[in-house]
């Protein structure tokens, strides 16, 4: 398991790849975003876009199962305040490979709480055309060794 410790600033973590497809992109946005230009692939405005495309929302999404895929799902993460400068910068169309990468900004201790401390990070999404699609920055509390071990109970 990760802990706090384990990170360090400029330390990156690989993401993807992921291929999108367009029932999934459907799928999604028929429960979450049920916008034409992401629901219908023959509508009108949907070729005005230039064909079907994920939502953001869905984009997103997909970065998280990156990231748990490559480093989170072995981090003790107690939880996420929230992200912030979300961009879609390009859309994701049916059959696009995503890839990315999450870079380290801050890998520090809780000034008050000796068990976690935060861990901020930059994320960069793009397809398989280097084009990037989706950025963001990240904030997640994750738990120290010593937390670790206390919640284990091995302290």
């Amino acid at each position: 398991m990760k802990a706090l410790e384990d990170f360090s600033v400029g330390q990156r973590f690989d993401l993807g790849p992921y291929r999108v497809g367009a029932q999934e992109i459907i799928d999604f946005a028929v429960q979450f975003d049920p916008q034409l230009f992401h629901t219908e692939q023959s509508h009108e405005r949907t070729l005005a876009v230039g064909g079907l495309m994920a939502s953001g929302w869905h984009t997103t999404a997909i970065f998280m199962r990156m990231a748990v895929d490559a480093y989170m799902g072995e981090t003790a993460t107690l939880t996420s305040p929230g992200v912030d400068q979300v961009r879609w910068l390009a859309p994701v169309r049916p059959d696009d490979v995503l890839s990315g990468v999450t870079e380290v900004t801050v890998a520090r201790a809780s000034a008050s709480k000796p068990d976690r401390g935060i861990v901020k990070a930059d994320v960069r999404i793009w397809n398989q055309n280097a084009i990037d699609v989706l950025t963001l920055t990240t904030t997640t509390f994750v738990m120290t060794r010593f937390g670790v071990a206390e919640l284990d109970g091995s302290v």
